[in-house]
């Protein structure tokens, strides 16, 4: 059972709920009322983190698990936090500026890409016979 990272995805449960509550927050700084979703520049910023948390949802989650089932849950787990650090990054970074979200974004998509690669390395693997993994 990956127990590991069952505590990683709900690390990053919390982490885009937090995310939810910056986008409340911000709305009643800048005092963009609903359902607007654009209005002053710090408000779409925050915004779009959000937002594209929730764009990599999925790219995050699916690999996460097949690559905890298939190849190591503490493998997976790892670069999972790697992940919602990368996220992390990208939330204070976006937040200031635009161009300040790159190297956050470059971290979790890294390690989508590990994931994914695990988990289809695991799969093959499997498929192959290989049932020590």
């Amino acid at each position: 059972m990956p127990h590991y990272t069952a505590i990683v995805t709900l690390l990053a449960i919390a982490w885009y709920f937090f995310l939810a509550t910056r986008v409340a927050g911000a709305r009643g700084r800048f005092n963009v009322k609903l359902p607007a979703t654009s209005g002053h520049p710090d408000f779409d910023r925050i915004f779009r983190v959000h937002q594209n948390t929730l764009e990599w949802m999925p790219t995050f989650l699916v690999p996460l698990w097949l690559c905890a089932i298939y190849w190591s849950d503490i493998a997976a787990a790892a670069v999972g936090l790697a992940w919602i650090i990368g996220r992390v990054v990208y939330f204070a970074g976006y937040s200031k500026a635009t161009e300040k979200r790159l190297p956050g974004f470059l971290i979790q998509t890294s390690a989508c890409l590990l994931l994914f690669l695990g988990a289809a390395a695991g799969i093959v693997m499997r498929l192959a016979g290989f049932s020590s993994f």
